[in-house]
């Protein structure tokens, strides 16, 4: 279906949020950072479709950055927030929710003996770093180069408004290369508090890369020996691809975990998980928020977490990004063109071999989205439990179309 996208409303939410908010849009959500024509401001979503402020509809493969797990909307999620919210969300204290959730995280990720709870990856990333150093009483945080932990001073990818100070006691390695990582170990000698890895290399605007088993045992081997902490920064894949972590699979335990995205379907929430051997540095420190022990986003945790656990959600999303990938995979090698797909399928990375600028990429997305697909070029995507073969046949329809369009905007494949 190819629909005649209106941008009228969006534009002008666009001009007036400028003139009250500094580039009327901030962080990563920010369309200007994507491709000219895609729209800013959206008016509802549901399952996995969402409207622009426009009205245009599209199948979403964005999934709001990663929180929209079981699809917008889920009614037992949503349910069991509305009913916990009528009894009071935010208070003088915790509810009984709180027990609740963090039994249930206890009970259900693998490395778990406590948890914390935030509202935001930064949140939990930041006090994990925190927990690890009053744990070992040590500085040195050692992260791989490119990842993304978030956006405050310590961690954030821009240094506009950050010192070097700020970063003074952080330490690079290269994802994967144990050679590397010996060597920040070593550098670090016996001032290393953490070593801090994502679930997977997911860096923007690059191939993601699966990490290698002996590369996750040699750090956690290094963390054995140092008596540093290994944390997961599991915020963008937790939950979405096993409920145990997403280092179950490969049998690598971490001390402290960060989660957030998919973990309440799209409610504010964030959480660390820690084994008994952080528990004291986690006692020790003084992280707070005023919103951090609201109730609703905990019981729509609670329940997002059963139903992930009780169902086959997580594998139905990924044999629907599956489909997806060889779908796309076989229309553009129909139209001349080779795709890079990596990472997990439910959370996919599509580019284009010999799109160094982008240029085919973000004309094929922006194009997409005049048949209702809403897709990104330089950052992975989502899939939800809501998106069906039905939802996925159709932008593979749709993609066969895009590629005739950007055909005749005289986009051709490039030599590789």
């Amino acid at each position: 279906m190819t629909i005649s996208l209106k941008n009228s409303r969006d534009a002008e939410l666009l001009a007036r949020a400028q003139r009250v908010v500094p580039n009327g849009v901030w962080g990563h959500m920010a369309t200007r950072s994507i491709a000219p024509g895609y729209p800013q401001f959206f008016a509802k979503s549901d399952g996995c479709r969402v409207w622009d402020a426009d009205g245009n509809e599209y199948i979403d493969f964005m999934c709001a950055w990663g929180p929209n797990v079981l699809g917008y909307g889920h009614a037992e999620v949503d349910g069991a927030a509305f009913a916990r919210m009528k009894q009071g969300d935010i208070g003088n204290g915790p509810t009984e929710v709180m027990v609740e959730l963090a039994e249930l995280l206890v009970d259900t990720i693998d490395h778990a003996d406590w948890a914390l709870f935030q509202k935001n990856g930064t949140d939990a990333t930041t006090a994990s770093v925190t927990i690890a150093r009053a744990a070992t009483g040590r500085r040195k945080i050692l992260v791989a180069r490119g990842a993304y932990h978030g956006a405050v001073p310590w961690c954030s990818p821009s240094m506009v408004g950050v010192t070097a100070e700020d970063r003074a006691h952080l330490a690079q390695f290269e994802f994967n290369d144990i050679a590397s990582l010996d060597a920040a170990v070593a550098a670090a000698g016996d001032d290393l508090a953490a070593i801090l890895l994502t679930a997977f290399r997911h860096d923007v605007n690059r191939d993601q890369e699966m990490p290698d088993p002996a590369f996750l045992q040699q750090a956690r081997r290094h963390c054995d020996q140092s008596g540093a902490a290994l944390i997961l920064d599991d915020v963008r894949a937790g939950f979405r691809l096993d409920v145990r972590g997403s280092w179950a699979q490969y049998g690598v335990k971490p001390d402290l975990a960060a989660y957030s995205k998919a973990i309440a379907n799209g409610w504010p929430l964030a959480a660390i998980a820690g084994n008994e051997r952080m528990r004291e540095g986690a006692a020790k420190i003084f992280v707070t928020g005023s919103f951090w022990y609201g109730a609703a986003a905990m019981a729509a945790a609670v329940k997002t977490i059963e139903i992930l656990r009780d169902t086959n959600a997580l594998a139905h999303s990924a044999a629907m990004g599956q489909r997806l990938r060889e779908g796309l995979d076989m229309v553009a090698r129909r139209h001349g063109f080779t795709l890079s797909q990596t990472g997990p399928a439910q959370m996919p990375m599509v580019r284009f071999a010999g799109d160094q600028e982008l240029r085919i990429g973000n004309a094929f997305c922006v194009a997409a989205l005049r048949h209702g697909i809403y897709l990104h070029p330089r950052h992975n995507m989502f899939l939800s439990a809501a998106h069906q073969p039905a939802d996925i046949d159709r932008a593979i329809a749709a993609a066969e179309t895009t590629f005739k369009d950007i055909a005749a905007l005289g986009i051709t494949p490039p030599r590789i």
